[in-house]
């Protein structure tokens, strides 16, 4: 009898040790690759280029309103670099945003984002407002899958309304007349 009593007092004392050690964070808002996705957007924000693709693997992809077409860090930078070019600025409205990381059950680690971008395009000084969520997994402090979904309508619009405008002055002044040559 003592010798059972022993037994589930220790298996007691057992189960309470194990229940009381740390447990692995599965969901923080506060954690080294939030602060690195942070770092990265930061990057984006400053056009530093160099700064922005460090954050990647260099292996990573990253799937911006895709789900089976990846580009590159280095095709991403290339992108981000020809697209700005029609803002006079751009960047994310601070203390708007919000973060997360998740450990899954298969144990990958996976921050997600969400913010709110600006720009003002250049060619007509609109500015375009659209929410923005970013998903990212890290591998050994670096990302190394990218999900970014965000509605770019309103700037396909604003783009194809100064395009139209363009074309609207250029006639106006006769640059693209179409009146036929009087040449002999």
């Amino acid at each position: 009898m003592k010798t059972t009593k022993i037994l589930g007092l220790l298996v007691i004392t057992l189960l309470l040790f194990a229940a009381c050690q740390e447990q692995t964070k599965r969901y923080t808002q506060s954690s080294p690759e939030i602060d690195h996705l942070k770092a990265a957007i930061a990057d984006y924000e400053a056009s530093d280029w160099e700064g922005y693709m460090s954050h990647y693997a260099d292996t990573a992809k990253i799937y911006h309103n895709t789900d089976d077409k990846p580009i590159s860090p280095k095709e991403s930078t290339e992108y981000f670099t020809e697209r700005n070019k029609n803002y006079t600025s751009y960047g994310f409205v601070k203390d708007e945003g919000d973060s997360e990381m998740v450990v899954t059950d298969e144990g990958e680690t996976w921050v997600n984002y969400w913010g709110i971008w600006n720009g003002t395009l250049a060619g007509n000084n609109q500015t375009i407002v659209m929410p923005v969520h970013l998903t990212a997994q890290f591998v050994d402090g670096k990302i190394v899958k990218e999900y970014g979904y965000f509605d770019t309508a309103p700037i396909m619009t604003a783009m194809m309304e100064i395009e139209a405008a363009k074309k609207a002055a250029d006639t106006m002044s006769g640059k693209n007349s179409l009146t036929p040559s009087t040449k002999k």
